[in-house]
């Protein structure tokens, strides 16, 4: 029953990380910029981050977390149900860590393009 629940909690995961994740947005200097060409530009920069894919590294975090916490719980308790209880906190700490590598990866992404179009970004 807990490795249903187990992967149920991965599956909702992916399906959360897969819609766009909440970024921050991307201090500009404004000095000298046109705005309504700013917002075009950054428009077509998300797109390109809409391309990082989060629902997989969040998968593969789940996926890793789990085997990694499966053993671990395994050879350090040595319990009944150790093993799927060390699954199911790898698996959630690694789909976290997975979803926090996508939202940084699509943040690079849409900095670097607005970099890459003269925008001096500031954070």
């Amino acid at each position: 029953m807990r490795v249903v629940l187990i992967l149920t909690l991965g599956l909702w995961l992916t399906g959360c990380a897969s819609n766009r994740p909440f970024v921050d947005e991307p201090i500009i200097d404004r000095k000298g910029v046109d705005m309504s060409r700013y917002y075009a530009d950054k428009e077509e920069c998300e797109a390109y981050a809409d391309e990082v894919r989060t629902g997989e590294k969040v998968a593969r975090g789940a996926v890793g977390g789990a085997v990694v916490g499966g053993a671990i719980g395994a050879i350090v308790n040595r319990g009944p149900d150790s093993a799927e209880r060390g699954a199911g906190v790898g698996a959630v700490t690694g789909g976290v860590r997975g979803a926090q590598e996508g939202v940084r990866e699509t943040e690079r992404v849409v900095k670097q393009c607005l970099r890459g179009r003269g925008y001096r970004v500031l954070n």
